[in-house]
């Protein structure tokens, strides 16, 4: 079986975006919006050279709210992966929600089991790609993210800077990561440590 490190998108790979016009901080709208951040590539690097598999899993609701056409979406997607060519890295699997249960948009207007912190879109790149998910990591960078890598059976890293706020919200949801840091790369560093000691 291969191992795998499940990653969220917006906030772990790209920077999230401001939408002045709506008063949201949000996943790019259009593809000018997308703008990878510093040290990913870095990282990606790392977790191959790592041996395992660097597989992307989003909630991606934006074309359900209609804040974006599919056209686009698929856009951003195609700049994503464009940009992460032009620093030689690239991933090894790519997986996204596009559902959301208030959506205006009929075809992705669904309860379903792939929107995280259902752990579906883990599970489905798992069961694709030969990926045993109890000796694999998921990082992200929001309490949805962890409750699906820990049903998952995922070890768990959170990103960013943690303030009070979250610590309160981790109590009511009784969900706490295994693992916090401040990016992407410090994530994998940590992972690599990991591994080292294990052997």
């Amino acid at each position: 079986m291969n191992r795998g490190i499940f990653l969220d998108r917006d906030g772990v790979i790209n920077q999230i975006v401001y939408h002045q016009d709506m008063g949201i901080l949000d996943t790019p709208f259009h593809p000018s919006q997308f703008e990878l951040l510093p040290g990913v590539d870095k990282a990606l690097t790392k977790i191959n050279r790592l041996g395992f598999k660097a597989v992307l899993v989003s909630n991606q609701p934006g074309v359900a709210k209609r804040h974006l056409s599919l056209k686009n979406f698929w856009k951003i997607d195609q700049k994503m992966n464009k940009e992460l060519a032009k620093k030689k890295v690239s991933l090894d699997g790519v997986y996204y929600c596009l559902h959301h249960p208030q959506g205006g948009d009929k075809r992705f207007k669904k309860i379903c089991n792939c929107r995280k912190p259902k752990p579906g879109l883990i599970l489905k790149a798992s069961k694709e790609m030969g990926i045993d998910p109890k000796s694999s990591y998921l990082i992200g960078d929001s309490l949805t993210d962890i409750q699906a890598g820990k049903s998952a059976g995922c070890t768990t890293f959170l990103l960013g800077n943690h303030k009070c706020d979250l610590c309160k919200l981790m109590e009511e949801k009784k969900t706490r990561p295994d693992f916090m840091a401040e990016n992407l790369y410090q994530a994998v560093k940590l992972i690599e440590n990991i591994e080292t000691k294990r052997g």
